[in-house]
Parts: structure tokens; C-alpha cells; sequence
């Protein structure tokens, strides 16, 4: 039987504005969703028989339907039965590089690379946009991980408009033991300035000047990275640095050694400051560990990818 080997990349996001809530119970969202060359390695291949069987090296994550992986598996299995019948089972190993808990994405990468792999494994030949369609029935950030590279999403995250941006790096700080609830942090943002919400059918002139990311998405139209730099902006940073101290200290340690711009990701707690060099994340990832000597705290070095899924290698299961 085939196996497929596939990079699954993290993301950050470099703006976030909320604009309000929707019927759906989810938040209207303007974000600016950028992919990282650091990944996870997904390894799909049939076997046979049937169901799913789930490895991982990392003893945290989960093996079961808990998992968007196997989730993702068995949403295929569910689409497309004939295929199931006729291929047999899903083998998936995940090798993590991804932190957990960060508010990368990873289990959404993961998925991504699982729907992208069975799609390959029975030979289904899906378009990108069906894949996509899959993926918002489990997760928001999961088509923008299938496609990956930077992007404009819109609605709760899923509605996506390809941006464009190339040759900058990421410095990326988060304690490994701290984790944020995603959930948490909307709820808290809505309860504290839920009455500053646009009214979501608010359209024309009044509805533009409510939104702010013109800026940055002209500063990433011209691939100007110090500008970027500047109008980095996550609205989710008004709940959450107040929270957990430790974040909010260490994204004014990142900030105050060098950069171009530095910004809590998503709902935290990863904390990330731009570079145009490689050179200069290292020296700004080297300066932080000086700073704060905790070996609590995981430090990552990444440059910002254009792509999101990439097929790492095909093979022939022994």
C-alpha cells in the first residue's frame, strides 16, 4: 500500500480584529493568517481491514476521536464510503515539532495534512477548495492550513483571500506549560466590550470605517516589512495579557531586543517578533533566553511560508 509524508505547517496570526457576534455563536473576524516553517510530519497510509489507527510521539496528544486527525479520517471515511470500502483502513503517525497548547494551529495543521493525505491514499482528486469545504466542518483555521501561506479570513475564520507575503522570519516564545483557552478568551473579550460590537448588518460606508486592517494589508500588498512590522495588531491581547502576566512580560522582553514588530498569536500564550533575517531572529532568540532564564520557556526560530500542506515524500508501505 502507498504512504504519504506531509509537512503540516503552524500558524500565526499577524492581525485580529473582532468585529462582532454572529447568530452562529461564533465571533466575525477580519485576521491576517500567516504559515510557518514549523511543522508537524503526518504520515497516512492504509492498512488492512478497516478504522483508524492513530500513532504520535508526543505522550500529550491524543490517539482517540478527540483528536482532529482521526477526526479528519473519519470524516472521509463518513464522505466517501465507496472509497473506504474498496481501500480499507487509515494509518496516521504524527510526528510533532508544533508545540501544543500554543495556539498554532497544530491540531488544525494535522487534520489539514490528513485530508490532504487520504484525498492522495484512495485517489480521490479533490480540488482544494472541496478539501476546504471538509475542513470548516471541523475547524476554522483548518482551510486556511490546507492552503496555508498569507491570508486574509474573514467571517469566523474560514473565508479566505490570498495575500502574499515572502522573505521575513519569526522569533516565537511560549512557556511550554501555559496554555489559554480559546473559547475563554472571545467570552471574556465579548463580556468586556461586547457593547463596542458592529452590528454585522451594518454595511456600506459605516461598516469600512469600523474595520482597521487597510493598513497593514496595504503594507503587505507592497512587501514592506517594517511597516508590517508596526501595525501588528490582535485584539484578543486586551483579555489575555492582563490575565496571564507572563505572557504580557514576555512579549515587552521580545519587543524590547530588536525586531520589527512583536505580537501575542491568536489567544496566546505564543508570542512572536518579525525579522527580515534569519541572522537577526537568532541573535533576537538568543537575547530572550539571556533574559529570561527559564527553562520553562521554548524559544523557536521559523520563516514564514508560502504554502500551507506540502507533500514530503511518497513511499510503498512494507
Amino acid at each position: 500500500m502507498n504512504l504519504y509524508k506531509l509537512k503540516a505547517a503552524a500558524k500565526i496570526n499577524l492581525y485580529l480584529e473582532i468585529l462582532g457576534h454572529r447568530p452562529d455563536g461564533f465571533h466575525e473576524l477580519i485576521m491576517v493568517m500567516q504559515s510557518l516553517d514549523l511543522a508537524d510530519v503526518i504520515t497516512v497510509q492504509g492498512h488492512v481491514g478497516s478504522g483508524i489507527y492513530l500513532h504520535c510521539d508526543h505522550p500529550q496528544v491524543p490517539k482517540d476521536h478527540t483528536n482532529l486527525a482521526y477526526r479528519a479520517a473519519a470524516l472521509m471515511i463518513q464522505t466517501f464510503p465507496q472509497a473506504a470500502a474498496h481501500h480499507g483502513g487509515i494509518d496516521i503517525t504524527i510526528q510533532k515539532q508544533i508545540p501544543i497548547g500554543a495556539g498554532l494551529a497544530g491540531g488544525s495543521a494535522d487534520a489539514a495534512a490528513t485530508l490532504v493525505g487520504v484525498d492522495l491514499l484512495w485517489q480521490l482528486g479533490l480540488a482544494q477548495q472541496e478539501l476546504q469545504e471538509l475542513g470548516a466542518q471541523l475547524g476554522s483555521d483548518i482551510p486556511f492550513c490546507i492552503s496555508g501561506g498569507t491570508a486574509l479570513a474573514t467571517g469566523r475564520g474560514e473565508q479566505l483571500d490570498n495575500l502574499g507575503l515572502t522573505h521575513l522570519y519569526a522569533v516565537l516564545g511560549k512557556y511550554n506549560s501555559l496554555s489559554v483557552s480559546t473559547p475563554w478568551a472571545y467570552k471574556t473579550y465579548r463580556d468586556h466590550f461586547g457593547d463596542t460590537y458592529l452590528d454585522l448588518a451594518t454595511t456600506g460606508a459605516e461598516r469600512r470605517e469600523a474595520i482597521h486592517s487597510g493598513p497593514i494589508l496595504g503594507a503587505i500588498a507592497h512587501q514592506d516589512g517594517p511597516t508590517i512590522g508596526q501595525l501588528l495588531h490582535n485584539d484578543l491581547e486586551k483579555v489575555v495579557l492582563p490575565a496571564h502576566p507572563q505572557v504580557a512580560d514576555l512579549k515587552t522582553t521580545m519587543a524590547g531586543v530588536g525586531g520589527l514588530g512583536t505580537l501575542m498569536s491568536g489567544s496566546g500564550p505564543t508570542v512572536f517578533t518579525l525579522t527580515s533575517t534569519r541572522a537577526e531572529a537568532e541573535a533576537i532568540a538568543q537575547q530572550v533566553q539571556e533574559k529570561i532564564a527559564d527553562p520553562d520557556l521554548g524559544i523557536w526560530v521559523t520563516e514564514l511560508l508560502p504554502t500551507g500542506i506540502q507533500l514530503e515524500s511518497t513511499g510503498i508501505q512494507n
